[in-house]
């Protein structure tokens, strides 16, 4: 399992930012119980089956918790990204990481998923898959 890995990525950060980490994954891996979690483009991602998730990554002064979906949540207070319906959160400490509503989106995320797995081989045009 490549959930070493991730640890290893989180070692790797200085300590806020390790902080953040370790508790981000201490939250998503007993959340999504099925998800396969990996290092992808240098940072920690969820999948399901081969569809990313949820996932995060040092940037230069804070912790960035990414939903690929996030934008289609129900749940609010998540900013969008990107051009597709990828959502985001930011952090620089664990004291505003709400375990709570992290899980709600987890719970989310598992059920809201739109196609990024096959975005190339449709030239861009996500579906959603549930």
């Amino acid at each position: 399992m490549m959930r070493d890995a991730i640890q290893e990525y989180n070692d790797a950060q200085p300590d806020g930012a390790r902080q953040v980490c370790d508790t981000l994954q201490g939250l998503i891996n007993p959340t999504l119980t099925g998800a396969e979690g990996r290092i992808w483009h240098g940072h920690p991602v969820w999948f399901i089956t081969g569809n990313p998730i949820v996932g995060y990554g040092k940037l230069k002064n804070c912790v960035r918790l990414m939903f690929w979906s996030g934008q289609s949540f129900a749940t609010t207070g998540l900013a969008p990204t990107g051009s597709f319906k990828a959502a985001e959160l930011r952090f620089i400490s664990t004291a505003e990481i709400d375990a709570r509503l992290l899980r709600t989106w987890l719970a989310e995320a598992q059920d809201i998923q739109w196609d990024y797995k096959n975005i190339v081989k449709r030239k861009g045009r996500l579906e959603r898959l549930r």
